[in-house]
């Protein structure tokens, strides 16, 4: 099988996504049965942290041990990542001894010298840049909830970071559009919106306005990780940029509102928001485990019928 790598959601095709979200509408279905589902049987995954996780490490590493496989975890404090072996060392050394690589770390250019002397697919968990695994749950649950994402608008509100990124590369592979309103200052590169062209991304000044029948709304933390010396300035520039009930009534009346987690209630979203009958945060955090497991089958025996 020809070796391929998930480092941004514009790996994959339109087809390839379809194929994607019904494994793992069958992979979670057959998890809630309690039916055993196998095909990684000695199978190894590597999980690379540079940055911590929460949901990330749980989801691939439970994932890999429910589908029969083993997963080996390592930091840059128990390996050479943290001792200035050069990248391309490590992947040679790696990927020579596990069947799959995930990596979380900062550049996205990190992950790209990996894969590219790596043996074995290398999967993007997170980078300063790009975020597909988070982007692959949320578009599974939006369609789980309310059908097909094609033709959509999904409203982000707050920092323009990786996992809004990878938003606007997904409405350019699926076919929906991306309302993006953050601070002055914050706004998206200028060649990262381009990616996703006129026809899938607007900004916006105004939050309420971006969320004006609106989908999806979505966001994130004011402050990502890495990012910590900004706090306070981010706060002042933010205040405005909260995701309240509000901005959720000038969305469609059926409106999902998601957030990736962890939630700071008070700053990015209130708790009327978060813990209000729009939310499906708690199936969206569920979702990352289901759909990396129908990923972690892709890449490693391909399509299943």
């Amino acid at each position: 099988m020809k070796l391929r790598h998930y480092l941004q959601f514009s790996d994959f095709t339109r087809s390839e996504y379809q194929h994607l979200f019904e494994r793992a509408r069958i992979i979670k279905d057959r998890f809630k049965r309690y039916e055993p589902y196998q095909p990684l049987h000695d199978r190894t995954l590597a999980m690379v942290f540079e940055k911590a996780s929460t949901r990330t490490r749980v989801s691939f590493e439970a994932g890999m041990y429910q589908m029969g496989g083993s997963v080996i975890h390592l930091t840059t404090g128990d390996s050479q990542l943290g001792r200035a072996e050069p990248i391309e060392d490590t992947a040679r050394v790696i990927s020579r001894m596990v069947d799959i690589v995930m990596i979380r770390t900062y550049e996205q250019s990190k992950i790209e010298r990996f894969a590219a002397y790596s043996r074995v697919p290398v999967i993007n968990g997170l980078t300063n840049e790009y975020h597909p695994c988070q982007i692959l749950a949320d578009i599974f649950t939006y369609i789980e909830q309310r059908g097909s994402i094609e033709g959509k608008t999904v409203a982000w509100i707050g920092d323009s970071n990786n996992v809004c990124n990878t938003w606007l590369q997904a409405a350019a592979v699926l076919g929906f559009q991306v309302h993006v309103s953050t601070p002055p200052g914050y706004e998206i590169e200028s060649a990262r919106a381009d990616l996703a062209g006129a026809a899938h991304y607007r900004q916006f000044a105004d939050p309420k306005e971006a969320c004006r029948d609106a989908d999806l709304v979505t966001t994130d933390v004011w402050t990502s990780m890495g990012f910590e010396a900004e706090n306070d300035a981010r706060r002042r520039a933010f205040a405005h940029w909260r995701v309240d009930a509000v901005m959720m009534r000038a969305a469609r009346p059926n409106a999902l509102f998601m957030h990736c987690l962890p939630a700071h209630r008070g700053e990015e979203v209130t708790a009327e928001v978060i813990d209000g009958p729009a939310s499906v945060v708690w199936d969206e955090a569920e979702n990352r485990l289901h759909a990396q497991k129908a990923l972690l089958e892709v890449l490693l025996i391909g399509p299943v019928d």
